[in-house]
């Protein structure tokens, strides 16, 4: 994006000539639906007639004084930025100015609601967003105070990072003939970093409760929703979890929570999971259910909330430097919800969740040529936009749980707190994380950190086994590989599982904890006991790394997977057969059987919903070409078959169900479908809710088992914004060329489509039954790649760029076609051509699993 770019350079080169003080920001919003006033007064030092920028996107500016002189906007403002020469040691710059609303969940998002016309705001700044609504040092390593003063409807609630004043109320008369307005006048924050203040204003309902922190204050609480969603907003639920979250982070971390309150604050068509506004979370309306949802998504609300709360520390009491220590805010994070659920919350199997999605999502990330060390090498904005991945997120949390097992739990919090303690309110690199740890470990982690942090890809783990004529063990090994572009061999302490069949159960007969290092690491303390019938290493999953079966314990796995009586244990059986035909070691075909053998039988929901998703896309890609269509419709009998006899009002059978409807194949099939959602056929315990009914009518539409008729009654029925996401993705998934490039215009050819929309069109777009049509497209796609990146925000050309990919054609000429434009392209934006070349590597793995299991 031309213009709006900044490098690790020029921020620190900026850091080395000022230090901000604080912000004053004014801002109006009640000029209408385009744009609102912005006013900033930014205080700060400077080395004597130095010169250096501040970040605004703006439409126009009317004013720009530093330190009393008026500068000329037309020849200080472009591309961006305000230069600002001639700096004095105390400087005060005062930039008045009219922002853009947007409709792309970056900035100041601005949505209207379709059911009752109200309209709602809301703040995204991470990472580069403050800028598009006030003029900002933008960069997390120049901390200030923020003092927010808000002019908006009378009737509405204005929330921000300080507790909510009470209004000043003015004349009707001075407003903009849209009734009373007011001012709200905020405290100033904390020293913080921009990209973690917020603003949320509308006519929000909401709840409020509070808390008694450990340092014995009162702290209150707040939890804040759209009127036309207010009914299905569980406050109650969403307290309790705050507490829990609350006692057990101050506990661990041995710092009382840092700020004055806390709200919680769901807001529509948000672009992300959560947002860890200093005090003012904003999350997604996912998390508002008004349709049974699994329990997947249950336990992922809770793991989401204990996540933005742990940021409260870890990112924003002790914020990184620069975004290359991201990880230090993510991965602590996801790491500190994970247990913060598993020990304070009902959720006590988060750590089985935790290796079927997070981990699974990482796996993935780093065995793309995009992957990248933990600590990752930033060069500018863009690079760090993409770098919101599943390295940063999911790879770094399983790293911090090995970390923790190599140290101790006990060293390790100990030392969390102490870093906590020494940079308050300050900014950190990795270094002064580990030497916290060391001192309270005693380990030397500077090698441990080079293998993991510092380095990329991921290990694979394999037993070797040996036995006597009797079948006792005379040598235990593990070896260790690395891939070739990524060769480090690491030191892991994991467990080692043993596992026998009882009473029809497979269950851990014996167990140790030891650590591995090298190529191939003895292990004589399982010398001399009785083979088992599986053999788990990782078990308990301390370790990060791929893990494979021997011989005998594949088989066993197989014949009894569902046996295995702990969850954790079967979801790493899961993934490592899912990690075996990503790889083409063992065909999708198996992978297909091996599921619908025993996914009947799972019990934890997000390993259900994991592996349902593999199974598509085994059954939709991996599949060789000649068997794709045979295979998908086996698919589809198994789960509805599997479906029927789940257990009535299950999770397993919503699962099934909507599992069943994304996979649909013969008119046999559409039929059942359709069945469902009009009430012809029942499944006992199956509620047709808004969503599923939206789901199934989805599954239909991409079969051309319905029409833009009946998707545009399903609209007129549920006019909603859910509603308008579902209906878009299932006009997009129309298997028609009209359809397909209907949905290809709405999406490329104009830019005015909000960001949910944009992604469900997408999704249903490239939706695998209508894989014929796409061939069409992929000229096209290519074609759209460089305007596209040019022209839209971050958000949105991300969403075109990955969502339009037509993968699911998995084909030799989409790789090759891929590949053109790559060779083509060299100069094209780093960012984008990651992009690219992560799609491109979705399909180069395709083929190669095509190729192995056309081999059976």
């Amino acid at each position: 994006m031309p213009g709006e770019n900044l490098t690790r350079i020029e921020a620190q080169e900026r850091r080395d000539v000022i230090d901000t003080q604080s912000y004053e920001v004014t801002l109006d919003l009640t000029k209408g639906e385009e744009v609102f006033g912005s006013r900033s007064v930014v205080r700060f030092t400077a080395t004597p007639g130095a010169f250096t920028f501040i970040d605004l996107i703006a439409r126009d500016v009317r004013e720009i004084s530093l330190n009393g002189e008026q500068l000329d906007p037309s020849a200080v403002f472009a591309d961006s930025r305000i230069a600002l020469s001639d700096l004095q040691a105390e400087n005060v710059l005062v930039v008045d100015a009219d922002c853009l609303y947007t409709n792309t969940g970056e900035g100041l998002h601005r949505f209207v609601d379709p059911v009752d016309g109200e309209v709602y705001l809301y703040s995204q700044f991470e990472v580069p967003d403050s800028r598009r609504v006030f003029a900002v040092f933008e960069q997390p390593d120049l901390k200030a105070t923020f003092q927010f003063t808000v002019t908006a409807p009378a009737a509405w609630k204005v929330v921000s990072n300080s507790p909510t004043p009470e209004p000043i109320v003015h004349d009707p008369s001075s407003g903009s003939g849209t009734g009373q307005i007011a001012t709200w006048g905020f405290e100033p924050t904390p020293r913080i970093s921009s990209y973690i203040t917020a603003l949320v204003a509308g006519p929000y309902e909401a709840t409020f409760s509070e808390l008694t922190s450990a340092s014995g204050r009162v702290i209150p609480l707040g939890v804040y929703g759209r009127k036309s969603l207010w009914q299905h907003l569980d406050a109650d639920y969403i307290f309790d979890k705050t507490r829990e979250g609350f006692a057990y982070f101050e506990s661990k971390f041995g710092v009382p929570y840092p700020f004055a309150k806390y709200d919680q604050l769901f807001v529509p068509e948000f672009n992300a999971g959560a947002m860890e506004n200093a005090g003012a979370v904003t999350f997604t309306e996912t998390y508002v259910f008004r349709s049974k949802v699994t329990d997947a998504v249950k336990e992922r609300r809770v793991v989401t909330i204990l996540h933005e709360l742990a940021h409260m520390w870890f990112g924003d009491l002790v914020t990184m430097k620069w975004w290359n220590d991201l990880w230090l805010n993510e991965s602590f994070a996801e790491w500190a919800s994970t247990i913060a659920t598993a020990e304070a919350t009902e959720w006590t199997e988060a750590w089985t969740t935790f290796n079927a999605m997070e981990k699974t999502w990482a796996y993935r990330q780093d065995q793309l040529p995009s992957t990248h060390p933990v600590v990752a090498e930033i060069n500018d904005l863009e690079d760090v936009l993409v770098n919101f991945d599943g390295i940063t997120y999911a790879k770094g949390g399983s790293v911090l749980k090995q970390l923790t097992a190599w140290v101790g739990i006990d060293a390790f919090f100990a030392g969390v707190s102490a870093y906590f303690q020494k940079h308050s309110w300050g900014n950190t690199e990795l270094s002064d994380l580990l030497v916290e740890l060391e001192r309270t470990s005693g380990r030397d982690l500077t090698s441990w950190s080079k293998k993991w942090l510092e380095t990329a890809g991921v290990n694979t783990l394999a037993p070797v086994i040996a036995e006597d004529s009797s079948g006792v063990i005379t040598r235990f090994a593990v070896t260790q590989t690395a891939p070739a572009d990524y060769p480090t061999i690491r030191p892991h302490r994991l467990g080692i599982g043993f596992y026998d069949l009882d009473g029809g159960a497979l269950v851990r007969t014996h167990y140790v904890e030891v650590d591995v290092d090298g190529d191939r690491t003895e292990i004589p303390e399982l010398q001399g006991l009785k083979r088992p019938a599986l053999v788990l290493l990782n078990d308990k999953d301390l370790a990060y790394a791929k893990i494979r079966l021997d011989d005998k314990s594949l088989a066993t796995a197989i014949e009894h997977l569902s046996d295995i009586s702990d969850p954790l244990a079967r979801s790493l059986v899961w993934g490592a057969a899912w990690d075996q035909t990503r790889d083409a070691e063992s065909s999708a075909s198996d992978y297909i059987d091996l599921v619908l053998g025993n996914i009947g039988r799972e019990t934890e929901s997000t390993t259900i919903r994991t592996t349902l998703a593999q199974l598509g896309l085994a059954a939709s890609s991996y599949v060789t070409p000649s068997q794709r269509s045979a295979a998908r419709e086996k698919v589809a009998d198994g789960l509805w078959a599997l479906a029927q006899s789940a257990v009535a009002g299950s999770d397993s059978q919503l699962q099934l169900v909507t599992a069943f409807a994304n996979i649909l194949v013969t008119p046999e099939h559409a039929g059942v479908v359709g069945r469902l959602r009009s009430g012809q056929e029942t499944l006992p315990g199956l509620e047709i809710d808004a969503d599923l009914s939206w789901q199934l009518l989805v599954g239909l539409a991409a079969v051309g088992a319905t029409d833009s008729a009946a998707i545009d009654a399903a609209l007129a029925a549920d006019n909603t914004s859910k509603g308008a996401e579902f209906a878009a993705q299932a006009r997009a998934a129309l298997p028609t060329a009209d359809a397909k490039q209907a949905a290809w215009t709405s999406l490329v050819d104009n830019a005015d489509l909000p960001n949910t929309i944009v992604r469900a069109a997408a999704a249903g777009f490239v939706h695998p039954a209508g894989v014929e049509v796409l061939s069409d497209f992929v000229p096209k796609y290519f074609e759209m790649l460089l305007p596209i990146w040019a022209s839209r925000t971050y958000q949105i050309a991300d969403y075109l760029v990955v969502g339009l990919y037509p993968r699911s054609l998995a084909s030799v000429e989409l790789r090759d076609a891929t590949r053109a434009w790559l060779s083509s392209n060299q100069d094209a934006a780093p960012a984008l051509r990651r992009l690219v070349h992560e799609n491109l590597a979705d399909v180069e793995r395709a083929l190669a699993a095509q190729a192995r299991d056309a081999e059976d």
